[in-house]
C-alpha cells in the first residue's frame, strides 16, 4: 500500500489516497492516536470513492472514532473501463428509459462487478489491518448491499454490517443473504423508485442475523435522514468498540 496524499481535515479527521497495485482508494482516521476499529464503506454498485454522499459518510464517521476505507471498483471512479461494461451499462439506460423490464440487465452488471470487487477488497483489508493506526473488529458500510452481502459471508473479519437497501442485489446474493449472520442494521426508503420496497423487506425477512435493524423512511432514493448516520454510528459503537 503507497499513500499518495495526506490532508488534515477541520474535523480532525486524516485524509490519505493510496494505491494497492492497481486499486486506488481513501483512508479516513481519527485524530487520536490509538488504533482505530475499521469500517469498509462502498456506494452504490461501485459509484466513485469521491462521491460526496460517501466522502460525507466517511469523514463523519471517522471523526467518531473510526478508520474508514474505501475503494473504486474495476470499471468505477477512475479507472478503466471494458468495452463489454460500457455496452452493458449503455443497454441498461436505453432500457430505463423505454420503460421496459431491467432485472436481466441488472444481473449482467452487477454479478460481475461484485464478483470482481470482493478479491480486491479482502486485499484491501489484509493490507489495512497492518497498518498502525487501525484495528479489527471491521464493520461494512455502504449502499452496495449485493457487495456487502458476499463479503459478510466471505470474509470473517467482519463483525457487524449496515446495508442501504437502494440498489439491485443479484439473485445470487439474495441466497446469501441466508448465511449473514453478523449483526445488521438495514435502512429502507419507502418511496424508492427504482428498489421496490416488497423487494427490500423479503432481503430484510431473509437475513439470517439473529440481530438485525430494519429503518425504514418515507422519501425516495437520495432522501436518507440525516440522522441515520447517528444511528449507524450507536450500531457499530455496539458491535465494533
Amino acid at each position: 500500500m503507497r499513500f499518495t496524499s495526506e490532508q488534515h481535515l477541520d474535523d480532525g479527521v486524516v485524509e490519505r489516497e493510496f494505491t494497492l497495485g492497481e486499486i486506488p482508494g481513501t483512508l479516513w482516521t481519527p485524530g487520536s492516536a490509538e488504533p482505530a476499529p475499521l469500517i469498509l464503506m462502498a456506494h452504490n454498485n461501485g459509484l466513485p470513492k469521491a462521491d460526496p454522499r460517501l466522502v460525507a459518510r466517511a469523514r463523519y464517521t471517522a471523526a467518531r472514532g473510526y478508520a474508514v476505507a474505501t475503494i473504486d471498483a474495476a470499471g468505477c471512479g477512475d479507472r478503466p473501463r471494458s468495452a463489454a461494461h460500457e455496452q452493458a451499462r449503455a443497454d441498461l439506460r436505453r432500457t430505463m428509459q423505454a420503460g421496459e423490464p431491467v432485472d436481466e440487465l441488472f444481473e449482467s452488471l452487477i454479478s460481475p462487478l461484485v464478483e470482481n470487487a470482493v478479491p480486491e477488497w479482502r486485499t484491501t483489508l489484509d493490507a489495512l489491518l497492518e497498518l498502525p493506526g487501525v484495528r479489527g473488529p471491521v464493520g461494512y458500510s455502504g449502499g452496495w448491499t449485493a457487495l456487502g452481502i458476499r463479503l459478510a459471508v466471505a470474509e470473517p473479519r467482519i463483525a457487524a454490517a449496515g446495508f442501504f437497501a437502494g440498489g439491485y442485489v443479484p439473485r445470487a446474493q439474495r441466497e446469501e443473504a441466508r448465511q449473514v449472520t453478523v449483526p445488521l442494521l438495514f435502512l429502507l426508503q419507502w418511496d424508492d423508485e427504482g428498489n421496490p420496497r416488497q423487494r427490500a423487506l423479503d432481503l430484510f425477512d431473509a437475513f439470517g442475523s439473529k440481530e438485525k435493524t430494519l429503518h425504514a423512511n418515507l422519501g425516495g432514493h437520495t432522501g436518507t435522514p440525516w440522522f441515520e448516520l447517528e444511528d449507524g454510528t450507536r450500531f457499530f459503537d455496539r458491535h465494533l468498540k
